[in-house]
């Protein structure tokens, strides 16, 4: 519990738990705009270090930032119809600026293929000018018919990278790397096993030549879509005349990309740690990692506290003095709920016995240790410590609940069970692909490999490919 907001059992009601969490951690609650989430200042300071983390990724894989208007005009939306007929039952519209009705309708951005296409078609001009690599953090607007924080809603975080090339192989290769960008930041910092492959036809981005992705499962078998990367090959720049004069001296027309991650992370990030006493984050994507919380608050107590967190900051470990005009019991369970992962409780009795409380968050051990101990150092290996143990329960978890099957029936009986990622084989057939569907909704997440040994268990024919199955978010 954190004060009176208590917490259901993740496994009585997993979906009550999560909105629990939501609320019980202050990361999110929904606003009085119908669809919109207001992102609360623990759910904001997440977002801000998964920025920060990643920022630092895409500049080192010689990324820039750049910052694209929200609005898009509808006829520069339309050029693209792949694009159109995808977002098309997603976008809100602009009609009226002020009191005038304006000539031609805006969309608030679903995304911005359009605007980057549309500036690289203004400034791409020679193979001199490639490969431009550019990332946009952003907020957009997608007409969600429900609201979930951080997992569905009208107006949410995220980046997309946008990326121009003068070859297809260029342009594959940033396709290809940018995935497993993502895949190393969700499996190193999020502490977040993730599968990763092609999405079907079927699934694909609007407008993609093709999509890959990464798919991760949460707690309860549920898959999540948690980040993709798009080839595009010469679809948009036909469509936006981006042309550039090659070293041959002849016009050819640029090859793009784009890829991106939103907030839903941070539901992914509850789903797969979060247990019966609230959020748990991983060390490396803690805003804050250490809490240090006092039972008295006499100058000896202060003292050893202030030296502490003094310790901790000066070797960026995040630490911070909970003094806030609470009990110690409050702030204990604050600490706990709010997912911090080590907790310094320092009271009389111990500091006379020279020792102090570590307690961590993940498995909810408390160990004494002594004074003179370096402290920096132990610090830093119990986060190590944390940081591996929740990608191996995570991973344990998810290949507890990873099946494979050859027929519908094995299928439906997994799914009757307990969900999870399903591996089985697939003709290809966009109808056995949505006759799967019938099964209590499942979608193909990926095509982790071609293979032609096996049937499909839908219509009996030969296989081309094994893909993951799985119910999402």
């Amino acid at each position: 519990m954190n004060g009176n907001k208590a917490i259901t059992k993740r496994d009585v009601d997993f979906a009550k738990w999560y909105t629990d969490v939501v609320t019980a951690a202050n990361l999110a609650r929904y606003s009085n705009v119908k669809g919109c989430i207001i992102y609360e200042a623990n759910g904001t300071a997440i977002w801000e270090k998964i920025k920060e983390v990643l920022d630092k990724k895409f500049k080192e894989t010689g990324h820039e930032n750049v910052t694209m208007p929200m609005l898009i005009p509808e006829s520069l939306l339309r050029k693209e119809s792949e694009l159109v007929k995808g977002f098309a039952p997603e976008v809100a519209w602009v009609t009226q600026g002020g009191s005038k009705e304006l000539e031609e309708r805006l969309c608030i951005r679903p995304t911005s293929e359009t605007l980057f296409s549309d500036y690289y078609h203004e400034v791409v001009k020679s193979y001199k000018d490639l490969p431009l690599k550019y990332n946009q953090w952003c907020n957009v607007m997608r007409w969600e018919k429900e609201a979930r924080p951080f997992l569905r809603g009208r107006e949410f975080f995220w980046q997309e990278g946008h990326t121009v090339h003068a070859t297809k192989e260029e342009a594959e290769a940033e396709t290809k790397g940018m995935l497993e960008v993502y895949k190393d930041f969700f499996e190193q910092y999020l502490a977040i096993p993730v599968l990763t492959g092609r999405k079907t036809e079927k699934e694909k981005f609007a407008g993609a030549d093709y999509t890959l992705t990464v798919e991760s499962l949460m707690y309860n078998g549920v898959s999540l879509q948690s980040g993709t990367t798009h080839y595009f090959g010469q679809k948009f720049s036909k469509a936006y005349d981006i042309k550039f004069v090659t070293k041959e001296n002849t016009f050819e027309y640029a090859y793009q990309t784009s890829w991106g991650v939103s907030n839903r992370m941070i539901g992914a990030l509850i789903m797969v740690h979060g247990d019966d006493s609230g959020l748990i984050l991983p060390p490396r994507i803690a805003p804050k990692q250490v809490a240090i919380i006092k039972a008295t608050t006499d100058d000896e107590t202060n003292q050893l506290a202030e030296e502490l967190n003094k310790k901790l900051l000066n070797a960026n470990i995040s630490s911070y003095i909970d003094s806030s005009d609470k009990s110690f019991g409050f702030k204990l369970a604050e600490a706990e709920v709010n997912g911090i992962p080590v907790r310094i409780e320092l009271g009389k009795r111990d500091i006379a016995n020279k020792v102090i409380t570590v307690s961590r968050r993940d498995t909810l051990e408390k160990e004494q240790i002594e004074f003179d101990i370096d402290i920096v150092e132990y610090i830093n290996n119990l986060m190590e410590n944390i940081q591996t143990n929740l990608y191996e329960r995570a991973k344990t978890r998810r290949d507890s609940m990873t099946y494979h099957a050859k027929t519908l029936d094995e299928i439906k009986k997994i799914m009757d069970t307990q969900p999870g990622f399903i591996y089985a084989p697939w003709c290809g057939e966009e109808e056995c692909e949505l006759k799967m569907k019938e099964i209590k909704g499942l979608k193909s997440r990926c095509i982790t490999e071609n293979n032609e040994k096996e049937t499909c268990p839908v219509c009996g024919k030969k296989s081309k490919h094994i893909v993951v199955w799985g119910i999402q978010y």
